[in-house]
């Protein structure tokens, strides 16, 4: 009999393959996307030294009164991230989408990063 795997497990492993692809640097980070249901986060890493950068989430208090699972969130955290990113001297990065599709919340987050000036 063969056992179903969940979702998040499959999740996990395109996420693993995605990562065995793009690593970032100094000079261009990764931007990482993790998502639950109700909430959204993001972080730019420097995966050489292993740091976080910069970091948002749909929890932070500057978004206070947002519900965090929606597109409307993601594209406001993907413009709070760019902005943090470039107080951080950070202009271009690498995206990873932890395996998740790249549409819904994860593309807002991405296209809110795009038009706050973050380049990938």
């Amino acid at each position: 009999m063969v056992s179903r795997i969940d979702s998040n497990e499959q999740r996990l492993k395109r996420h693993k393959r995605v990562r065995g692809k793009i690593s970032g640097t100094a000079e261009r980070p990764r931007l990482c996307v993790f998502r639950s249901l109700q909430h959204i986060y993001a972080q730019v890493i420097d995966d050489t030294t292993g740091k976080t950068l910069a970091a948002a989430s749909s929890q932070d208090k500057s978004l206070e009164g947002v519900y965090g699972g929606n597109k409307e969130a993601a594209r406001k955290v993907g413009a709070l991230i760019a902005e943090r990113a470039k107080e951080a001297g950070i202009s271009v990065v690498v995206f990873d989408r932890g395996g998740y599709v790249f549409e819904g919340r994860v593309a807002e987050l991405a296209a809110g990063a795009r038009e706050a000036g973050l380049e990938f």
